[in-house]
């Protein structure tokens, strides 16, 4: 019999309760034997920590600033002429009239007058690092092709900090992204948010608090990557859009069945501690016993057990609307939730069902007729997504060169819904770039919007930032400038650059 700590303490207790006569010599040669066995510590539950490569994100020094006499797009669809930004201790802390706010002295401040100041650009889905530039093959990392379902592997272990397209990506007024596998899987892996900082380590970037997400994809990449992509025929499963819901649904049903083993023994184990805080209440009661074991640990199973619990958001590549329906479908039947679908170039024939269920669609402006299933894709896409009534659209970029366009891109799509007749102001138009993404991979209450006590992720751009001719004059990130256009010093360039042609270039 295991003796835990507790034992000897219901035995003792168990045996000052009895009416009995004084103990005879063989009962006190019983009771100290029962006394004398060996006490082991009280075992633990066995628990995997949620986020074992935590982010070592430190702000970077900076001064409590206002920004002055700017026209404000606060990320939340309103504008004001005039306005003023307070930025203190990396928190915004006042957004609205000067006149209004009351001021320590000395403060810093910026004239913006003729200028424009946004929340900082978030872009939901893009690559770098772990298809960076140069894009030779030894830096080709974003997709673990050995199997459809890989859900075990995490983006953020092949994230290369030096890549010059984050610099590049700052120019353009983006302050943090989503940076993803790649979508030749069924199930991609994990991906992080990242801080846009100069960093030496992937978790000196890691946007801290933010949950983790994976990456899905349906369509035509999984059936052709493992179905005939090697040449074979007839090759391997997934070969067709049948194959990538069973192999989905054979993934999600093997990670229902490790959840349920995983709260059972979770139950298990809560009764098992229960019972040894609990005085027995016979002298000859052998306590609560061994605990229970816990279930084997499985990496891949691990990440899809998260969905299932709602800690981790889906984040699902697909083109075609019928193939959206079916994923929503498929959801419902093992209780997660799609947090957005990528590229959506047939979001606008569903708008109305990704309001219902509440998922953003994350899409390109006028990216489209590349391959069949991306074929029947309009320009009004993402303001027709924007328009149904709850709707929820953002503008990304999926590419190195796109991501430094983020603004016009979103020009791009606010032009082609107005020719439409969807009359979409410009600072409505601004939630496609910011609040939009932080709200599609939970992290609105912290960033994304110009509201006080949230993170000061702020850009101030030259001109309207609707303008193919306006660049991003600084960048600040947590109140600290990442990016000043009219300092070289505050221009950085990544380690890898030093000395190579075009070093710290800037289109």
């Amino acid at each position: 019999m295991q003796v835990w700590k507790l034992i000897p303490l219901v035995a003792l207790v168990s045996g000052a309760c009895t009416t009995a006569p004084a103990d005879t010599p063989a009962d006190t040669a019983a009771a100290t034997s029962h006394l004398s066995e060996p006490v082991k510590p009280m075992p633990s539950r066995v628990v995997y920590g949620a986020d074992p490569y935590p982010s070592t994100y430190r702000p970077l020094p900076s001064d409590d600033v206002l920004i002055r006499n700017a026209t404000v797009f606060d990320g939340l669809g309103g504008e004001i002429k005039g306005g003023a930004v307070l930025i203190q201790g990396g928190k915004i802390t006042a957004v609205g009239s000067e006149a209004a706010m009351t001021l320590p002295a000395g403060i810093r401040t910026i004239d913006a007058t003729g200028r424009f100041v946004t929340p900082g650009i978030i872009d939901i889905h893009s690559h770098l690092g772990v298809y960076p530039s140069p894009g030779i093959s030894a830096h080709q990392d974003g997709n673990e092709v050995s199997g459809p379902v890989t859900a075990e592997v995490w983006a953020e272990h092949a994230i290369w900090p030096h890549d010059p397209g984050f610099t590049r990506a700052m120019a353009g007024g983006v302050t943090a992204m989503q940076i993803l596998p790649g979508s030749a899987n069924l199930f991609g892996g994990r991906g992080v948010i990242i801080k846009n900082v100069p960093a030496r380590t992937a978790q000196g970037m890691k946007f801290p608090g933010a949950p983790y997400t994976l990456k899905m994809a349906c369509g035509e990449n999984p059936k052709r990557v493992y179905g005939y992509g090697g040449g074979r025929f007839p090759g391997s499963a997934p070969f067709s859009r049948m194959g990538n819901i069973a192999g989905y649904r054979e993934a999600w049903q093997r990670a229902t069945e490790y959840k349920r083993k995983w709260d059972k023994y979770n139950a298990d184990f809560d009764a098992w501690e229960k019972k040894t805080k609990t005085p027995a209440e016979k002298a000859d009661d052998k306590g609560p016993g061994d605990p229970p074991n816990a279930p084997d640990r499985n990496l891949e199973l691990d990440t899809l057990m998260g969905v299932l619990n709602g800690e981790i958001l889906v984040q699902h590549h697909c083109y075609r609307a019928d193939e959206m329906a079916q994923v929503i479908d498929l959801s419902k039947e093992f209780g997660y939730k799609v947090s957005a679908f990528h590229h959506g170039v047939e979001a606008y024939k569903i708008a109305d069902m990704l309001a219902k269920e509440e998922i953003c669609g994350a899409l390109w402006a006028d990216w489209w007729g590349f391959k069949a299933e991306a074929y029947d894709g309009i320009r009004e896409n993402i303001p027709m997504v924007h328009k149904a009534a709850g709707g929820c659209a953002i503008v990304h970029s999926d590419d190195a060169n796109g991501i430094q366009r983020l603004n016009q891109e979103a020009a791009k799509a606010l032009a082609d819904g107005r020719k439409a007749g969807i009359d979409v102001s410009n600072a409505v138009a601004w939630t496609w770039l910011s609040r939009n993404p932080a709200k599609a991979l939970g992290i609105l209450d912290k960033t994304g919007t110009l509201e006080s006590s949230k993170a000061a992720d702020v850009v101030i751009w030259s001109g309207d930032p609707f303008s193919v001719y306006t660049r991003a004059d600084m960048v600040f990130v947590d109140g600290a400038i990442t990016w000043d256009r009219s300092d070289p010093a505050r221009r950085p360039v990544v380690d890898f650059e030093l000395g190579q042609p075009g070093e710290g270039d800037v289109k």
